[in-house]
């Protein structure tokens, strides 16, 4: 046996393939199915071939393949439809030369009606003066059964010719193909396969229903060519009509062959960009057996979504429809493909309304003059295939004619002459006219290139010889207007502009279904732009008027937030309530925002409003309050004063040191006024006048207490004999004594504001819905220093006055100021915990409370004895009395 031989089967047997020149039998086409059965055939056709090594003939092995339609023409076109939408499946044992595939006898009047468009366009082509004038376009028409390895075997069959046997030479092995073009198939997988095959030839392959997007690879397929959009943009359209009518959750039903698949996946794919989840996503084809049909019938009764999105072909979903109806299941919204969604076969046979109010996409209506006419017409069947033609007869009328092999059963014989306008079937109805007319658009593109190859005028060049590639690239390249006025031609995938119609099934009283028109889907557009429903109202399912509703979870409204329920899908989620000062303003938001720290999140949780400033105010009844008090100590300060003044010349004012009583009480007015400064909203030179203003009228009140205790004592030492105590601590030194205390608080309050001064402050800690306003200290520091000063004076003078309170004078000042400064000290000792415990405002209150209560301590325990003896008891008010040497009370 020859090397090249040995090759050749090789690579058949490898690529499922051959070249052109030899046609393998249709057993080894269509029985190649697993690596020990290619084995054996790889040795089988060893075996002949060295049995037939010296032949130089090269022919067709095995039966012949004869076409159902054919008519010679001076260029031939292949079409391969199926007549037939089943086959007869065979055990065959490989003892014998396995038996042709048989045809079952489901008569599929669509592939009829494909056939019948073609050879209309042939024929409208061959009349026309204008196109190929002069040349003659036949065909070849086989019925590929709906069968994969049918459809290659007829491919093969196309290209090689269909001889028994040539004695050629072998130079004349390779020759041209016998068509220049095929037409069809109607389903992806098929063209698959045949485009697989064939494309080594670069014969043309147009076909007018194979929408999957696989089928766009020109790697793969690179004869490959479709007037029909792929569904790369049919996916992406449906996925986008879902989206827009609010369906999040929904369900998937797909035909398990390249169409459903590709088409589904290119849907989930961009549902999920687009937040759609899938429920669930099964697929079955036709001829899978019961169970497996059942199974998907349960997972859609036990399922909680209402939509099904289905890329199924005509078949499929008829075979669908059936067993739905059959469990009564209803009122489920459908969402179809091109495959289905408009044809009316569908719609008769769902007798039970599973389908009513489905909505999907189609391909744009189409009208081609007179092709309904030609279709009706069927003595172009009649007088190409005898046999084609009777069963065709005996289907459409439901008889049987007398030359007829068919059993008759209960039939009722036909004479061949019925008439066809009464018959109602699908083979007379039209409502596939888009698809007729896509197959009346591939011939007539195939001719357009034809007629520029041909260089045609007024005749075409008939000696130019026609090469499958030149064609291939002339198509590719042609554009040109029907006479209907549409627009063909191709792009560099082969693949015509993606437009669609929206339908809706909306059923009559009658009945019977409107596909209505309710939007149209142009990818050409901007993405904003391509889905455009029109005004039109829709029916759903259960024929109502409302949208329904397709959710896992409700959407989630602005204020909450989506949490993801644990283990399903990212459409089921729980809505969680923002937390305190926390918004989200759109709805199904997946985050809450933080809000501003000078904001707050309102009730709702859906906006953020402007925090409430809250500070001491005048206006509020605290602040009132401790104003009142303010002004009310400042009073009682002034009038005290003023009584002092009034009887400044009277014993018990002179006796108590009168310079010393009015500079305290001047003290203790500025210690009244400058509580007033904790009040109101704070400012830069508020936060730093209020601590400094009040440390320093402290020091200079509590100096003045402190210099009288010291007088008390003094005087006391004076009275003793031998002593001169009052010449070192006289008026001048008293003033000196209360000048110094003072300017070392003045000293620590500046050195406090140079290093850290107290400043205005924000406080977002304690109340979130509201802005506590107020100062800083800025140096805790300088704050306790000033505050610590006050306290060490407070309490030296505590101890001076207790050390005085039992001196001998009738009218001893030491005790009250000892009352006084216990009342002081017990007060700035239990505001320190206070203050430090107190929230926001409040711990402004507590210590302007502090500050008042010392000052009112020092005001009553100082002055008000003696203001009683002035206005009361003026009978004390003498020399005599301040110098009465009474025994003293305990103390």
């Amino acid at each position: 046996m020859h090397k090249e031989q040995l090759m050749l089967l090789i690579y058949i047997i490898v690529h499922g393939m051959q070249p052109s020149g030899l046609v393998l039998s249709d057993s080894m086409v269509s029985r190649h199915r697993g690596p020990e059965q290619g084995w054996a055939l790889l040795q089988l056709l060893l075996v002949v071939s060295v049995s037939q090594a010296e032949e130089l003939v090269c022919g067709r092995r095995g039966d012949p393949e004869n076409p159902q339609l054919s008519k010679d023409g001076d260029i031939m076109l292949g079409g391969i439809f199926s007549f037939h939408s089943r086959w007869t499946n065979r055990q065959d044992s490989y003892r014998h030369k396995p038996l042709p595939l048989l045809s079952s006898l489901s008569l599929n009047f669509r592939g009829f009606q494909y056939a019948q468009a073609m050879l209309f366009a042939i024929e409208e082509i061959n009349n026309s003066t204008d196109l190929l004038p002069g040349i003659s376009l036949g065909y070849k028409i086989y019925d590929v059964c709906g069968s994969i390895a049918r459809s290659v075997r007829v491919a093969l069959a196309l290209a090689n010719g269909n001889e028994i046997l040539s004695a050629l030479s072998k130079a004349q092995c390779t020759r041209p193909a016998q068509v220049q073009a095929i037409m069809g198939e109607s389903s992806s997988s098929p063209c698959m396969a045949v485009a697989t095959v064939i494309g080594p030839f670069n014969i043309p392959m147009i076909s007018h229903f194979a929408t999957c997007a696989c089928l766009s690879d020109k790697t793969k397929y690179p004869s490959f060519l479709r007037t029909i959009p792929s569904d790369y943009y049919q996916s992406r359209a449906l996925a986008q009509m879902v989206k827009y009518f609010g369906w999040t959750w929904v369900g998937a039903i797909r035909t398990n062959d390249d169409y459903g698949n590709n088409g589904m996946a290119i849907f989930t794919e961009t549902a999920q960009h687009l937040g759609i989840c899938l429920e669930y996503s099964v697929a079955f084809f036709r001829t899978d057996p019961p169970e497996k049909i059942q199974k998907i019938i349960e997972i859609i009764k036990a399922s909680t979504t209402k939509v099904i999105v289905t890329f199924l072909s005509l078949m499929d979903i008829d075979l669908l429809v059936q067993k739905m109806s059959y469990h009564n299941l209803t009122g489920y919204q459908w969402v179809g493909s091109e495959g289905w969604i408009f044809d009316s076969q569908t719609a008769a046979m769902d007798r039970h309304h599973i389908l009513d109010g489905a909505i999907g996409l189609s391909i744009p209506k189409a009208h081609v003059s007179g092709m309904r006419e030609f279709m009706l017409d069927v003595k172009l069947l009649n007088s190409s295939s005898n046999e084609m033609f009777t069963e065709f007869w005996e289907t459409l009328f439901n008889c049987k004619l007398k030359q007829s092999n068919s059993p008759a059963g209960n039939q009722r014989e036909c004479t061949g002459h019925e008439d066809l306008t009464g018959v109602q079937n699908s083979f007379t109805d039209m409502s596939l006219m888009p698809i007729f007319s896509n197959v009346y658009k591939g011939v007539y593109a195939v001719a357009h290139a034809l007629h520029n190859i041909l260089s045609c005028k007024k005749n075409c060049n008939n000696k130019v010889q026609l090469d499958p590639l030149k064609i291939l690239q002339h198509i590719k390249k042609i554009k040109f207007t029907t006479k209907e006025g549409d627009d063909v031609y191709f792009n560099e995938n082969g693949d015509p502009a993606a437009k669609y119609e929206i339908i809706n099934w909306q059923p009559t009283g009658h009945g019977i279904v409107d596909f209505v028109t309710v939007g149209l889907y142009d990818a050409s557009l901007p993405a904003d732009k391509q889905l455009n429903l029109l005004n039109k109202s829709l029916i759903w399912a259960k024929n109502s008027q409302q949208v329904p509703l397709s959710v896992c979870s409700e959407k989630c409204s602005p204020g909450t937030r989506k949490v993801l329920q644990k283990g399903k899908p990212v459409c089921c989620y729980d809505c969680l309530r923002c937390a305190e000062g926390e918004i989200s303003n759109v709805t199904d938001s997946i985050t809450c925002v933080r809000c501003h720290p000078d904001f707050w999140s309102n009730e709702r949780r859906d906006a953020c409003v402007k925090k409430e400033a809250e500070f001491l105010s005048y206006e509020e009844i605290t602040g009132a309050l401790l104003t009142a008090a303010s002004l009310f100590g400042t009073c009682i300060t002034a009038v005290v004063a003023f009584i002092f003044f009034r009887y400044r010349k009277t014993p018990i004012v002179r006796a108590n040191n009168s310079e010393l009583s009015f500079l305290l009480l001047f003290s203790l007015t500025l210690c009244f006024l400058c509580s007033l400064t904790f009040i109101g909203r704070p400012f830069e030179w508020s936060c730093m006048l209020r601590h400094t203003a009040f440390g320093i009228t402290f020091v200079l009140c509590i100096s003045c207490v402190l210099g009288k205790t010291i007088v008390v004592l003094m005087a006391f030492r004076a009275t003793l004999p031998s002593s001169n105590v009052m010449k070192w601590f006289g008026p001048a030194q008293q003033k000196l004594t209360v000048v110094g205390f003072t300017l070392i608080q003045v000293i620590i309050c500046i050195i406090w504001l140079i290093i850290s001064p107290p400043f205005p402050f924000k406080s977002f800690d304690e109340f979130n819905h509201t802005i506590i306003l107020q100062c800083a200290l800025g140096s805790a520091v300088g704050f306790w220093a000033v505050l610590g000063y006050i306290g060490l004076l407070a309490l030296l003078c505590f101890i001076l006055a207790f050390l005085a309170r039992k001196l001998p004078d009738n009218f001893n000042e030491a005790k009250f100021i000892t009352f006084s400064m216990l009342i002081f000290c017990a007060v700035w000792i239990t505001f320190i915990p206070a203050y430090v415990s107190s929230p926001g405002k409040y711990s402004v209150a507590v210590e302007i409370f502090a500050i008042l209560a010392s000052s009112f301590g020092l005001l009553f325990c100082i002055f008000i004895p003696k203001c009683y003896i002035i206005l009361l008891k003026p009978e004390k008010n003498t020399k005599k009395n301040m110098m009465g040497k009474e025994a003293p009370k305990s103390f």
